[in-house]
């Protein structure tokens, strides 16, 4: 009884934490990235990656790894590959891997969430590190937009198509999508190319400052028939103003007028890598921790505007940790097209200013299965320059789903 007492009189007299204290908090069981690098991103069918395929640029991601890790590669137990186009990249995030210089006993596997398919990968990884599965494990995003895409080569059956509007839908290229939601909600074409505008320019900027050299590791590729050595983004196009992207002609002239090659995502390829472990393994073995994983999670809807998605994933991940976007430094949110990148930011409040500080997908480009992991090497290397704190990540996903993924950056 008296011990109940003292806690009674305890809990008045002592503040209750904060929810942003509580994920800032360190803890020896805390999931943290000790490394996260990413290739650059090329333009797709005519970069820097446009002879390389899948299985080639994730090994020379992965040769990256091995020389930046500081870690003996045998003790990496897990590799998780977040590709939406091969049906095959099992097979080559298993092989690039051994060819990369890990021992035969580090395992894979690949994983397929649409575009938060990189996302996907480093939450699996973290929720194995979290449940002891495994104590060290690497995620990888990566795409070749080049030789892949993500089309059906057939409608689904018709028990399906006539089984359900939503699933039909699930039918709809992603150009139609950005139109519905474009229609849907009065995202007109001036709005999309001043976001588009703004995208360019801030990726213009980012590049001129350098503040994309500590997250992009070179890379050397074949370009027809010779070797150059890749060290910066192919898509930021300097100089980009609205004037010139309202001259573009509509993408989709079947679904509607608004979307164009000039405010939608570009065609990309590359991959980018972040490596995780419990604070307790980071800190025996003396590894740099870069930020705290606290969580992610995924949220559905309709599928024909599926843009949307991080409108629904957002406030329930920050639901869950009692937060809101005012708690949050800096926002990575995909801009798969500025219908939906306009929508979300005005229907989650987000202040222009902490969202895609660096310039999107509109400028820097869109390789599907990458972009999810991207976006925390981004975003982590983002917060590390402004001396921020707490990291938000967030995508749309085709057939009509959002993720959204949160981080507690730990170089200020």
């Amino acid at each position: 009884m008296a011990t109940e007492r003292l806690s009674n009189v305890l809990s008045h007299i002592t503040p209750t934490q904060k929810p942003l204290d509580q994920i800032t908090q360190k803890n020896p069981d805390d999931v943290v990235i000790t490394l996260a690098i990413r290739t650059p991103l090329t333009k797709g069918k005519r970069g820097g990656f446009k002879d390389t395929p899948l299985d080639g640029i994730v090994f020379k991601l992965l040769q990256q790894v091995v020389r930046k890790m500081d870690l003996d590669p045998q003790m990496v137990e897990d590799v998780c590959l977040g590709n939406v186009s091969d049906a095959k990249a099992a097979y080559y995030v298993r092989a690039a891997l051994l060819a990369a210089g890990f021992p035969n006993t580090t395992s894979a596997s690949s994983v397929n969430r649409f575009c938060s398919s990189g996302l996907k990968a480093t939450q699996d990884i973290a929720n194995m590190i979290a449940v002891g599965a495994i104590e060290v494990g690497l995620a990888i995003g990566a795409e070749s937009m080049s030789t892949g895409g993500d089309r059906l080569t057939r409608p689904f059956v018709d028990e399906i198509i006539n089984g359900s509007q939503d699933a039909a839908d699930c039918l709809q290229p992603m150009g139609q999508t950005s139109e519905n939601v474009g229609k849907d909600f009065n995202i007109t074409r001036d709005l999309q190319d001043e976001y588009a505008t703004e995208s360019y320019r801030r990726a213009e900027v980012a590049q001129k400052a350098g503040w994309f050299d500590d997250e992009i590791v070179p890379i050397k590729a074949q370009v027809d028939g010779k070797e150059v050595t890749l060290t910066k983004d192919e898509g930021p196009r300097w100089g980009t103003t609205f004037e010139a992207l309202h001259k573009l002609k509509p993408a989709f002239p079947d679904y509607g007028d608004r979307s164009t090659g000039g405010n939608s995502s570009q065609v990309t390829d590359g991959a980018a890598a972040v490596l995780l472990m419990k604070r307790s393994k980071a800190l025996e073995m003396g590894q740099p921790i870069l930020a705290k994983y606290v969580g992610a999670t995924v949220a559905g809807l309709a599928p024909r505007i599926m843009g949307i998605g991080p409108s629904l994933a957002v406030p329930k991940l920050l639901g869950k940790y009692n937060l809101t976007i005012d708690d949050i430094d800096v926002i990575e949110l995909n801009e798969a097209f500025a219908s939906m990148a306009v929508y979300c930011k005005d229907k989650l409040t987000i202040p222009h200013e902490k969202m895609n500080i660096r310039g999107g997908a509109i400028a820097l480009g869109h390789p599907l299965g990458c972009t999810g992991t991207r976006q925390i090497v981004t975003g982590l290397s983002e917060c590390r320059r402004q001396k921020a704190k707490i990291l938000l990540t967030t995508m749309c996903i085709g057939t009509g789903m959002g993720m959204a993924g949160l981080f507690v950056n730990e170089q200020v």
